[in-house]
């Protein structure tokens, strides 16, 4: 699977503009190319711009593509499944690997993760998590699609019962925000 070369659409395909956050549908044949697969999301570029495509859409890639990316998505998630105990680590592990679409750094690594609190266990040993992220820009529709998998991501993990992942806007998010791996991985050492 290359990021130069391109695929056409199958068969018509949801997806996710860019920053908008709106969901249109792609039409069978579009010409596309993926410009990030990474997190268990891809972001593909058409002639009218950036998408995202949900894992149930892969296969509008085409069955060769999709059954590469699938496996990519389950190394990674097999990954983040530990019996390691509870810990706060676990919950910053699940959140790296969120992406921004349109950047291929973690949003950990990006600086956009404020604040993390976990609760003690419940009667059940279960704990409920709350973040606080931003984006890198206000005006970005994608907020609550990167929320939501940071949500997704974290009630995965076994000792937690449930997630909030709010988007705040205070301190504004800046790159000197950004970590030194995420840094390297741009090339702004």
């Amino acid at each position: 699977m290359s990021t130069s070369e391109s695929y056409i659409l199958t068969r018509d395909t949801e997806a996710t503009i860019i920053p908008a956050g709106e969901v249109h549908t792609l039409p069978a044949g579009t010409e596309v190319t993926i410009s990030q697969a990474l997190g268990g999301t891809v972001t593909i570029r058409t002639a009218s711009g950036l998408f995202r495509v949900a894992s149930q859409d892969w296969d509008a890639l085409g069955e060769e593509t999709a059954a590469k990316l699938a496996e990519a998505q389950s190394e990674a998630e097999q990954t983040a499944q530990s019996d390691a105990p509870f810990s706060e680590e676990l919950i910053w592990e699940a959140l790296r690997g969120c992406y921004d679409p349109e950047i291929p750094v973690n949003i950990v690594d990006l600086g956009l993760i404020y604040d993390l609190r976990a609760s003690e266990p419940d009667a059940e040993g279960q704990h409920s998590v709350a973040v606080k992220m931003t984006l890198t820009a206000q005006g970005c529709g994608m907020g609550p699609v990167i929320a939501e998998d940071a949500k997704t991501r974290i009630e995965a993990l076994p000792a937690v019962s449930e997630a909030g992942v709010e988007v705040v806007w205070d301190p504004p998010w800046s790159p000197h925000m950004i970590s030194p791996e995420g840094r390297s991985k741009l090339g702004l050492d």
